[in-house]
């Protein structure tokens, strides 16, 4: 009898030591959890958009809102415009109020925050209502693995659209509904501008964003480049030893240099033809191969929530504002792409092994964005952090391995050479306005938080 009250004892306390580990083992899981939920939805906004072939500059749009509604609800403290980062909004945001409130729990805000993202993505995008499924699965998600209870998912839900509410709001006044309204864009007959390429020969796309409203750059034109060198059929002049270089660089490429051209293609208005129909190829948009970038580096780097949801939420900013830069000036230049020029001045028959997007060449949108997002992504996670990109696994190319996001982002801008879409200075110069437009919001926030940490770097 009493040996087996000793074995009984002995097994209650191995379940308690067991438990107890098991609890401990559970809490850093949960952090794992909400962590790449908020990655994989992230993504589920990148699909939907894929879906609609969104435009890189309103790709751009739609993650910055979405995300600053994560941020929102996760670190809403009482005045929103006292946050990090929205401290330093050109515009202020409206007033929350204390209409609804959540707890102060870790996990009850990381939901509120991943379903707020995904709430202002189901309202923002043309086919936002897709992300119906992504919220119920974030639900179901949290319930299977015990993360939350009903009545916290509903306390969470009621918090989570009460926030997206008022960045709807607040994205509602920077332009974007008024862009229909303004003069349309007409391209013109003189030989050095812009005009629609082969073989879709597509309109123009987003001619008036520079009226968008940035985050943190003062105006559209803030950080002007240069302008590229001047249109001349003279073979001595730089414009026509650039289409030279564009023209025997594309007609000798190695297999390398044809594998970063299509690793960095992101054109989601790529069009397959078979007889007479057209075929829409699925591609991410350039800001969504960065953002990817940064799941990819937030993960490696074993980042909690709110570490990755700061360092996404900076980087989708800073894309927004890059892309407002870039196309001031690209509609300002407004200036002719290789394959027009190539076509009249040195082979009628060249193309690209890339399709020509649609709108005017200068500066290389890749080559600013992806400046851009490096320096950031370099200030928080330092200057040797190696990953593999798998970014466009999904849409059927292989990874590839980076030792830092400068390389990175340096081979993003050559690719556009590579792939017959870019003259050199619009790359060269374009990678310096986009690094100009990352030091100044990083100035603007001299209290940027970083992991320059040996364990960040490996």
């Amino acid at each position: 009898m009493l040996k087996s009250q000793n074995l009984l004892i002995l097994s209650l306390l191995f379940l308690t030591l067991t438990s107890n580990l098991f609890a401990q083992k559970t809490t850093a899981e949960k952090e794992i959890f909400v962590r790449d939920k908020l990655i994989e939805h992230l993504f589920s906004i990148t699909d939907v958009m894929v879906t609609d072939v969104t435009s890189p500059p309103g790709a751009a749009r739609f993650y910055s809102y979405s995300l600053l509604a994560a941020y929102l609800a996760y670190n809403n403290e009482g005045n929103l415009n006292d946050l990090p980062m929205v401290e330093h909004f050109n515009a202020p945001l409206p007033d929350l109020g204390t209409e609804i409130t959540i707890e102060s729990n870790n996990m009850k805000l990381a939901f509120a925050g991943t379903y707020a993202m995904l709430e202002v993505g189901k309202k923002i995008m043309p086919s936002g209502k897709k992300l119906i499924n992504a919220q119920e699965a974030l639900v179901n998600q949290y319930l299977k693995n015990r993360i939350l209870k009903k009545k916290e998912i509903k306390q969470g839900i009621s918090y989570a659209e009460y926030i997206a509410s008022t960045v709807l709001e607040y994205a509602g006044k920077d332009g974007y509904l008024q862009l229909s309204t303004l003069k349309r864009y007409s391209p013109t007959n003189d030989k050095g501008k812009w005009y629609p390429t082969p073989p879709a020969y597509l309109a123009a796309i987003d001619p008036e964003w520079r009226t968008i409203r940035p985050f943190f750059i003062n105006s559209a034109d803030a950080f002007s480049p240069a302008p590229p060198a001047a249109y001349s059929e003279n073979k001595n002049s730089s414009f026509f030893k650039q289409l030279t270089e564009i023209y025997e660089v594309t007609s000798n490429l190695t297999e390398e240099q044809r594998l970063i051209a299509n690793f960095w293609d992101c054109n989601p208005f790529n069009v397959s033809y078979s007889g007479h129909m057209a075929i829409g190829l699925k591609k991410i948009s350039p800001g969504g191969h960065w953002m990817g970038i940064t799941g990819i580096a937030s993960q490696k780097a074993k980042l909690d929530f709110k570490e990755s949801l700061f360092i996404h939420t900076l980087v989708a900013l800073g894309l927004h504002d890059a892309f407002i830069s870039c196309w001031d000036e690209k509609y300002r230049s407004d200036r002719i792409r290789p394959l027009t020029a190539i076509n009249r001045l040195i082979d009628e028959t060249w193309r690209p092994i890339l399709q020509t997007p649609p709108f005017p060449e200068y500066t290389s949108g890749h080559s600013v964005i992806s400046k851009t997002s490096a320096v950031l992504l370099t200030s928080y996670f330092g200057d040797h952090f190696k990953f593999i990109d798998t970014s466009e696994v999904y849409f059927g190319l292989p990874e590839r391995a980076f030792d830092s996001f400068l390389i990175a982002s340096n081979e993003a801008a050559i690719s556009r050479l590579y792939g017959g879409i870019h003259f050199r200075d619009a790359i060269e110069v374009g990678m310096q306005q986009g690094e100009n437009i990352a030091q100044y919001i990083l100035e603007q926030m001299k209290t940027y938080p970083n992991r320059l940490s040996s364990d960040a770097e490996k």
